[in-house]
């Protein structure tokens, strides 16, 4: 039996370590189309993603998500920031950890270990988006032609799934979509805000059951002026509808409840 491994006798040169630990980020935004109709309507809505064009080996000229390698003196979530910012110019207000990507031989570079984040964030935070460091051009997908059209680069198809799945459950268990939907808006317009994030989500009974305090203690109320009065639009109806607003009330997700 050898010698017990303590702190004088250690060396990493021991033990094979990756070749990189890259970080990955899948940046969402609900892009807004205006109706081109004469009438009142919806504008129209669409869940879409921030890719940039790679410009160096491997997989050169192929869209993917940005990202890079980390550096030892700082932290994952620092180095996803950093990258974020280096290959696009763009600043999310908040980023989410959500898978580690290790099967061998996903990148030809050598044994790559990758962690993923996330972000669904307000399509002003990416209008001044810019391609630099190691990145060609910088553009906005919709996710369905990212997922179905596009080649993308290394395991980044995967990453994109796994990342669209997240924030489909953070859409349906928190009130992120009301950084998408003015202060007061409509059941139609929250309505359309899951569904351009949750294409599958449909519930004839949405109305009855998102306005039901029992259930939803309160998660959003009627809108009334000064003196108590119920407050209505028509902006994207030739009717009027009834205007809602977000409660401070946030929702805490249980199997229990």
């Amino acid at each position: 039996m050898g010698t017990p491994e303590n702190a004088a006798n250690y060396t990493a040169k021991k033990y094979r370590t990756p070749d990189g630990a890259p970080c990955d980020i899948v940046i969402f935004t609900i892009a807004t189309v205006e109706a081109q109709i004469h009438k009142k309507s919806l504008p129209r809505r669409e869940l879409q993603v921030l890719l940039i064009q790679r410009k160096a080996w491997p997989d050169e000229g192929k869209w993917a998500l940005p990202g890079g390698f980390s550096m030892p003196t700082e932290s994952l979530y620092e180095s996803a920031r950093r990258e974020l910012q280096e290959e696009t110019s763009v600043e999310s207000p908040y980023l989410e950890y959500f898978n580690v990507y290790s099967t061998p031989n996903r990148d030809p570079r050598g044994w790559i270990i990758s962690h993923a984040y996330f972000a669904l964030v307000q399509e002003s935070i990416l209008a001044n988006r810019r391609a630099a460091d190691d990145a060609a051009d910088v553009k906005l997908f919709s996710v369905d032609e990212a997922l179905n059209t596009l080649h993308l680069a290394f395991d980044h198809h995967e990453i994109l799934r796994d990342a669209r799945a997240r924030v489909q459950h953070k859409m349906l268990t928190t009130t992120i979509a009301r950084e998408f939907l003015p202060e007061e808006f409509t059941i139609v317009e929250l309505y359309q805000v899951i569904q351009t994030v949750c294409p599958d989500f449909e519930d004839p009974n949405f109305k009855r059951k998102v306005t039901a305090t029992k259930t939803r203690q309160g998660l959003i109320e009627e809108a009334r002026d000064d003196q108590g009065v119920k407050k209505t639009t028509n902006r994207n109806s030739q009717r009027h509808a009834q205007l809602y607003r977000f409660t401070d009330y946030e929702p805490i997700v249980s199997i229990y409840q």
